[in-house]
């Protein structure tokens, strides 16, 4: 079995409802920035690392998505009749992903900066590290609204209710996913486990990341792009 990953796991199956009437026509991985639809922002990061495999996970208007998706190299997770939450839908995936530890990465983020996903494959320590998650201090956050998520400590061990917010990049190993029921759950599930373990690590991200999953973390994601050099 692989120790380094080499799939990546794109979430975009959500409702979009923070977008509001944006997501009324459309699934929100297609929501432009920039002039740029969502997940060609993700692709974008993606492609940098030529992984083996790229799946994505699809449940709102996914024939749109499909369509824009149809001459990438995307293997998609249709999750019907119901939307399966971030855990639920990285299980669900298993079978396209492969083998060994993966990448996933939410759809509704831009960066400015380097590679996240690059970020993390020279970070990430096979056999010390059940999960290594990708957090970005709050100065370096746009778009954001609300506490941290995570802390780290000397030696790289995350715990909650920090100053980090989590970008939605990580990698994983899948086996805890794996043994979860067939059932909608969410990631935080998986994390708690491993934080009983001290097997989640956390490192920072030294760009700028924006959460443009509502109107207005569109505006502040295009003015980091115009603005903020790295």
């Amino acid at each position: 079995m692989r120790d380094s990953p080499d799939s990546v796991m794109l979430f975009a199956a959500g409702f979009g409802t923070r977008m509001g009437p944006l997501t009324a026509d459309r699934p929100k991985p297609l929501v432009p920035v920039a002039g740029v639809p969502l997940i060609d922002h993700a692709l974008e990061q993606v492609n940098g690392i030529a992984p083996a495999r790229i799946v994505a996970n699809l449940h709102y208007k996914p024939h749109a998505l499909a369509s824009h998706l149809a001459d990438r190299d995307v293997v998609l997770s249709w999750e019907q009749p119901d939307i399966l939450d971030t855990g639920g839908g990285l299980r669900a995936a298993l079978p396209l992903l492969g083998d060994g530890p993966v990448f996933t990465m939410n759809t509704d983020a831009v960066w400015k900066g380097p590679n996240p996903l690059e970020c993390l494959r020279r970070a990430w320590r096979p056999g010390a590290m059940e999960a290594l998650l990708l957090c970005v201090p709050a100065g370096r956050a746009h778009g954001h609204a609300g506490p941290g998520d995570f802390e780290v400590g000397r030696d790289g061990r995350a715990r909650r209710d920090g100053s980090l917010i989590f970008t939605g990049a990580q990698i994983l190993e899948t086996e805890r996913v794996a043994e979860m029921p067939e059932a909608p759950f969410s990631m935080n599930e998986i994390w708690d486990a491993m934080l009983t373990q001290g097997t989640l690590h956390a490192i920072a991200y030294p760009g700028h990341w924006a959460d443009a999953g509502n109107p207005e973390g569109i505006s502040a994601a295009e003015a980091m792009l115009h603005h903020h050099d790295v």
